[in-house]
């Protein structure tokens, strides 16, 4: 193979700017991509190194990327994860169009492994144990109750090409079948899922990191567990596995390189399988063939560059000649555990933030590594458009206990002004006794909540008030500390606005005009239209020629009465909604609409879904808090931005005899 001239890095935040520093140290002339305002991960690069992109979805536009390619020379092309990293079509039009490598396994082994149900079927032919599922992908609800009719509930849904927990649905009751089999199929890009028995008791998700060179040598680099996580999504990573039963692991282990050596795979990829210590069982659950999120704990416990090592294996090095330091298998020598910081507020069912991040401190110090796009000098906002993953910090010590340690140090030290974050609740779980001990499976975070989250909450008080920095306000009020996501409407510091007043007279006639100004300093509260405070400055007009305009600073605390909140719900487009009303179904979170299910007149069931919201990558349906007939529902265009507090529904008391049948 030959030497990479010019490599394009195809993805954003965190993982470009962790991509992008090793392409620096190997020297490697590295492009970017960026869109809108997102662009600090590029800081690193000089200006004509970086491509502006026209939208945030435009880094899955092949056609686009490939052009990018040819009008650059690009000869390599570094996917990261998520977005194209999984396509065997842009890997072989890569190729084919533009003469450029997209780093990974190439085509043919991202067609064999990204499907899942490819993947489980090597898995069966080289003996692997696998849960039981559908021989093949559908689009037919019909063909998933024909699998539950041989195999009973509860199911697991998949997408057949999802990713990163997209397009999972646990079925525990028939009722729910519909409604997850459409969600499935909506998060699946060929709208295509299969059906699999499911295990969800007490098991634990092992990973096992396998390294491959293109002349079919297969390592594996140990495993990684990712037990503790929510709806399919990881929270916090941890390597080596706590199970104790090493023969246990070593046999998943083996497994993975078995089913690796079978397609001779290359580069690096994860092998992922469920694990039950108790009853020593495990069962292989999928392929991720690109590099991790948490491929960071595997480079910490053994020292290794695994972006080094693929991209010098993608120039044509061998196991032995890439830099192992070694000519043998490394061993584990730390414990390291990975803590994910999104900007997600856990106590409105993990809604996404947004807003922009005023100030941060991320912590330091021995055995302490932080992988972050954030940067002092440039501004970060976080929108609707990408994942909430803000910075990971991974922690590593001789024992887990001396990682325990470290890892409760560095959140502590660790702050995030601007939005809300899940700093306390990482807090409340590496303090708790169940992970202190290596005793949580993957339902142990979901069913703990209820105990985790009032323990988070005053961990994270505690916190802001030890901070130095921490603003009055912050410390009064934590609530408010979301600001501007708590309202549809974004505000800025540096937003202006030119006022024209007019004197009435008592006849009603406005007299001459008065052009004042007004800027925004600094948003305080913003939770329009219901509460707005602020530090604003207000420029007065000159009252005549011999004196001039005056500019004064005022501290700015709107609130709106009972009439007035009253009259803007019932004339605004959008209505806010009442979380203590049980008639109201509120919007728990910011995003984009996708589907509204109900219409007014329907009758509702409790907890029956009445519209879907997208947010980062997840379809998440807002459902009824009662029964009742629907009153009012939100005007809203499919694809529209709709904001967190905003009232989807309004129910009303019904009599069961009157109720007209749903449609």
């Amino acid at each position: 193979m030959a030497p990479i001239k010019r490599l394009l890095v195809a993805n954003r935040g965190e993982i470009a700017t962790r991509i992008i520093s090793t392409a620096r140290e190997l020297s490697l002339d590295t492009y970017a991509l960026c869109s809108g305002s997102d662009t600090s991960h590029t800081l690193q690069l000089a200006d004509d190194h970086v491509i502006r992109l026209a939208s945030a979805t435009d880094y899955l536009d092949i056609s686009r990327l490939v052009s990018i390619a040819n009008q650059n020379s690009i000869d390599a092309v570094h996917p990261g994860y998520g977005f194209l990293s999984e396509s065997p079509e842009f890997a072989s039009r890569m190729q084919a169009e533009a003469h450029a490598m997209v780093i990974g396994p190439g085509a043919d082994i991202l067609r064999r492994t990204g499907d899942k149900l490819a993947a489980k079927q090597l898995a069966a032919e080289c003996h692997v144990p696998v849960l039981a599922a559908m021989q093949s992908s559908t689009d037919n609800i019909e063909d998933v109750e024909h699998f539950i009719t041989d195999h009973g509930l509860p199911i697991m849904l998949k997408a057949v090409d999802g990713g990163g927990g997209r397009g999972i649905r646990l079925v525990r009751e028939h009722i729910d079948l519909a409604a997850s089999a459409r969600r499935a199929m909506q998060e699946s890009p060929s709208n295509r899922v299969f059906a699999e028995r499911a295990v969800v008791d007490n098991c634990r998700h092992i990973e096992v990191q396998i390294l491959g060179d293109r002349s079919g040598h297969v390592m594996h680099l140990w495993e990684r567990e990712c037990s503790i996580q929510r709806r399919y999504q990881k929270v916090v990573e941890v390597a080596p596995s706590t199970i104790s039963d090493r023969e246990l692991i070593d046999r998943v282990i083996q497994s993975a390189v078995t089913m690796a050596e079978k397609i001779r795979y290359s580069s690096l990829g994860t092998f992922e399988f469920l694990v039950d210590p108790a009853t020593k069982e495990y069962w292989f659950l999928e392929i991720n063939p690109r590099l991790q999120v948490e491929h960071t704990v595997t480079e910490t416990m053994l020292g290794l560059d695994l972006v080094k090592l693929q991209l010098e294996i993608a120039q044509g090095a061998s196991l032995k000649q890439a830099d192992l330091a070694l000519l043998g298998r490394p061993r584990p020598y730390n414990h390291a555990i990975q803590l994910r910081i999104t900007a997600e507020n856990v106590d409105s069912d993990w809604s996404l933030s947004i807003g922009k991040i005023r100030s941060f401190n991320l912590p330091s110090g021995n055995g302490v590594r932080v992988d972050t796009h954030l940067n002092g000098s440039h501004q970060a906002t976080i929108t609707a458009d990408f994942d909430s993953l803000i910075a990971k910090i991974i922690v590593s010590g001789p024992t887990w206990a001396d990682a325990l340690r470290k890892g409760r140090r560095a959140l502590q030290d660790t702050y995030i002004h601007g939005v809300r974050t899940n700093i306390g609740l990482l807090q409340a779980i590496l303090v708790s006794e169940d992970f202190e001990r290596g005793q949580c499976n993957t339902s142990w975070l979901e069913s703990n909540m209820p105990a985790l989250l009032p323990h988070a909450q005053q961990l994270e008080y505690q916190r802001k008030r030890q901070q130095s920095d921490s603003s009055r306000e912050e410390q009064e009020a934590p609530q408010a500390m979301s600001g501007l996501s708590s309202s549809s409407v974004l505000l800025r510091k540096g937003d202006s606005w030119s006022l024209q007043l007019s004197p009435m007279s008592e006849s009603g006639a406005s007299g001459g005009n008065e052009e004042h100004h007004l800027k925004l300093l600094r948003v305080r509260r913003n939770e329009l239209p219901g509460i707005l405070q602020a530090d604003i400055a207000h420029t007065q007009p000159a009252k005549d020629s011999t004196s001039s305009s005056t500019t004064k600073q005022w501290r700015l605390a709107l609130n709106a009465t009972n009439a007035s909140a009253a009259s803007i719900a019932s004339g605004a487009r959008h209505r806010r909604g009442d979380p203590s009303n049980a008639n109201h179904v509120v919007i728990p979170f910011a995003g984009k609409m996708v589907e509204i299910l109900v219409d007014e007149g329907d009758v509702v069931k409790k907890g029956e879904p009445i519209c879907v919201i997208q947010q980062m990558k997840m379809e998440l349906e807002v459902r009824a808090g009662k029964a009742g007939r629907v009153k009012w529902m939100m005007e809203v265009e499919e694809g529209e931005d709709v904001g967190e507090g905003l009232l989807a529904a309004e129910l009303e008391e019904y009599d069961e005899k009157e109720s007209r049948p749903r449609l």
